[in-house]
């Protein structure tokens, strides 16, 4: 390594217009891939194929229909829906929707198919016929139907009658961006003739296409304003710690050809942009700043004591050439071992990521020095008093050490005891912020009607035809009657409530009758005799199956987040354990799958985060040629995550998907200054001979101000991160930059003090 170490600056002096047209021409050549890249929105993305939860969510969807809806929310500035104009206004949008591409089934308080019974005959017609024409009589009578009626209230209308909602099932042929786009263009197009046909009205528009929607616009909305900003706030972190244009421009053009290679490798691999992914160039332009700053601090120090560009291009690469290359390897690693996420958007961005992370180290090894050496580069003295302020930190750290260190030692157990305040739970409806209008709607929705947190039931008879079993239908009611009288529970849909209308209007309809019929074939006639009357587009397929056998029940709740829908589905399988033992089942949807992944996720991080902490501290060991120190140096790395989880659970409380990959992904950064810190500090001790004092402050000369600077650099480009408007982004961007601005702390007070007890 020496020998590289010593040639490698030679090497890119006296070929240094080969370096900077090879290398320019080989990140043209990565980046001209960016034009592959296509943007996924699919909300399901974030779960892996083999994820059992989603391989039964399909099951059931191919056994039903898939849930895939845009949802109206019609809410009139009088808060009264039974009102000529609004019930008209309902009628209209209803008609309209079926005309949205894809719809395959629309269901509002208009097209509600009430039943009645004529003399022996069974009348099943559309609640709402003419709007415009009902009388207040008429009007009254039909809002006493529609609060009455348990299959609509709280989920097409509220309680108190000021709100209701047309539901349109959406079924695409092709599972891919451009149908989702055109499906929520036709919507929101709507959206806005009803807003302007009828001004008295508050619209909303929500549902799963909206929120598929919302997955495609994240990533194009965080690139447009956080790539921006992350450049202005590099632009000027480098000109304050640099203080020259030239070098400024070098670092940027190495950040920018950086991420344009991690882009467009991704390109060429056929990597498609998630809202999680789609922020690797915001990382890669922080990691890739690193290596430059290194690099180039040492070149001017080198600059400053006398040597010429050239002589100090070469010390600078000797010096730094092997910390750069560990803390670059380091980083990758601890990108990579984002591959055993059981989420496919991580593994993208960890991907992603380390291909900018190697670039970077190549481009700033090679392309930069380079470029450095053909540039008219000068040195102002302006480092002076920050090399100062650093000695002047080294020695207080040695002068008060045993405090230092033993402070150091209360604040980790108090940070880190944090984290028995953490509990697991995401909110998948809040991954978005109130800047999204689908966000507005889903609160308005889980505020008046049933929200977008369901768990579905397909629950089994064991025959064919058993669904007309009044032994099975009696178990299916009590189970939905279990589930009404939970409290997070807002809406139950069961076909057993159907069975008992049918069987009331069968008899008079004599509210007496309105319970199961107690005859098996009766209650198949009813069954067959509705269906029969059921129009186009509104029949049972979504309900009930093919042979009869089986129904889908459907539980509707307000956004209690995946714990609470995870509590709530373990308290209803445990009711089919007690009650029903021969219909126990798991309950399904993605709400469902939402709840478990960060679990699941948490599982699958915990093996990456094991190898990546096996393959760093073995680089560390190999590295510094020392089992001791090596072995030390794996304290510092580790205590920021947990001291960040720590602090994470006293000020918030709540982890999710976001922070489940934090330890393997900062491992790999956090490790960057210890390295750079270590390496010099036993330069100071093998090179120059000093003890352990002396090199605490060579160390601290050295290298204090260049991690002082990356330092600010990584954290604030992951502060940046965190405004992204999609929560995951913005949950990662906030602990990683607090667990880099720990490390920082642990670095600077915790590392040197540790070294003083133990390297003697």
């Amino acid at each position: 390594m020496k020998r590289i170490e010593n040639r490698i600056g030679h090497l890119v002096i006296n070929y240094r217009w080969l370096f900077i047209v090879g290398l320019f021409a080989v990140a043209l050549i990565s980046a001209s891939g960016m034009r592959f890249l296509t943007f996924s929105n699919n909300s399901r993305m974030y779960f892996s194929k083999d994820n059992p939860q989603l391989q039964a969510l399909e099951t059931l969807e191919q056994t039903y229909t898939r849930v895939e809806n845009v949802l109206f929310l019609i809410a009139p500035k009088s808060g009264n829906v039974f009102e000529q104009q609004t019930l008209a206004a309902l009628e209209f949008l209803t008609q309209e929707s079926w005309k949205i591409p894809f719809s395959s089934r629309v269901n509002s308080l208009s097209n509600y198919q009430h039943t009645r019974a004529v003399a022996d005959d069974l009348i099943v017609e559309d609640l709402i016929q003419d709007g415009d024409t009902l009388t207040n009589k008429e009007i009254s009578a039909l809002k006493d139907i529609a609060l009455a009626e348990p299959m609509l209230l709280n989920s097409m209308i509220a309680k108190d009658g000021s709100v209701t909602a047309v539901n349109i099932n959406i079924i695409k042929p092709e599972d891919n961006s451009y149908e989702t786009k055109k499906v929520s263009a036709a919507a929101v197009q709507l959206k806005k003739t009803m807003e302007d046909k009828y001004p008295f009205l508050d619209i909303y528009l929500t549902g799963g296409v909206m929120i598929d929607s919302a997955f495609g616009e994240a990533p194009v909305r965080d690139m447009r304003t956080l790539i921006p900003l992350m450049f202005a706030l590099l632009l000027g972190l480098l000109v304050l710690s640099l203080r020259s244009v030239l070098a400024t421009s070098c670092t940027l053009l190495v950040i920018i050809l950086s991420a344009a290679t991690g882009l467009g490798l991704a390109g060429w691999l056929g990597i498609a942009l998630t809202p999680a992914s789609a922020n690797a160039p915001v990382i890669i332009l922080t990691l890739a700043v690193a290596d430059s700053i290194h690099i180039l601090v040492t070149m001017f120090h080198q600059m400053r004591q006398g040597e010429t560009r050239h002589k100090a291009i070469r010390e600078s690469l000797r010096i730094n050439f092997q910390p750069v290359l560990v803390t670059s390897v380091t980083t990758a690693i601890g990108f990579l071992t984002m591959n055993f996420s059981d989420a496919p958007p991580f593994r993208d961005l960890g991907n992603i990521v380390a291909m900018g992370v190697f670039s970077a180290f190549i481009y700033s090894v090679f392309f930069m020095p380079a470029f450095a050496a053909v540039l008219p580069l000068t040195v102002k003295h302006n480092a002076r008093e920050q090399r100062h302020l650093f000695s002047l930190l080294g020695e207080f750290v040695i002068t008060w050490r045993s405090p230092i260190f033993w402070s150091m030692i209360i604040l980790i157990v108090l940070t880190t005891a944090g984290i028995s305040k953490i509990r697991l739970n995401d909110e998948f409806v809040k991954y978005f912020d109130r800047s999204y209008d689908f966000r507005v709607a889903s609160d308005f929705s889980a505020e008046h009607l049933a929200g977008l947190e369901i768990i579905d039931w397909a629950l089994e008879s064991g025959e064919e035809g058993g669904i007309s079993n009044p032994e099975f239908m009696k178990k299916t009611d009590a189970f939905a009657q279990w589930f009404r009288s939970q409290p997070e529970v807002r809406h139950v849909y069961v076909f057993t409530d159907i069975m008992k209308r049918l069987n009331q209007n069968m008899h008079g309809d004599d509210p007496a009758w309105y319970r199961l019929p107690e005859q098996r074939d009766l209650a198949a006639q009813y069954l067959l005799l509705y269906e029969m009357n059921l129009p186009f587009g509104l029949d049972l397929n979504n309900r009930i199956n093919l042979d009869k056998s089986a129904t889908r029940m459907t539980v509707a709740t307000p956004n209690i987040g995946t714990a609470g829908v995870l509590d709530l589905e373990r308290r209803g399988r445990k009711w089919l354990e007690d009650n029903a033992p021969s219909m126990t089942t798991y309950g399904s949807g993605l709400s469902i799958i939402f709840s478990y992944i960060s679990e699941r996720n948490i599982r699958s991080m915990l093996k990456g985060s094991v190898l990546a902490l096996f393959l760093i501290s073995l680089i560390m060991i190999i590295v510094l040629k020392d089992l001791k120190l090596g072995t030390l140096s794996l304290l510092p790395n580790l205590f920021p995550a947990f001291m960040a989880f720590g602090v994470w659970g006293i000020f918030v409380g709540q982890v999710g998907l976001a922070v489940s990959i934090l330890i393997a992904m900062t491992l790999g950064i956090v490790v960057d200054d210890t390295v750079h810190f270590l390496t010099k500090y036993q330069r100071g001790r093998k090179e120059h001979g000093m003890d352990s004092q002396d090199a605490i402050r060579y160390a601290f000369t050295t290298v204090g101000a260049a991690i002082w600077i990356t330092t600010i650099a990584l954290a604030g480009g992951f502060t940046v991160l965190s405004f992204s408007g999609f929560q995951i982004n913005a949950h990662m961007g906030a602990m990683t930059s607090l667990t880099i601005s720990l490390a920082l702390l642990l670095d600077f007070f915790f590392l040197p003090t540790l070294l003083l007890k133990m390297d003697k």
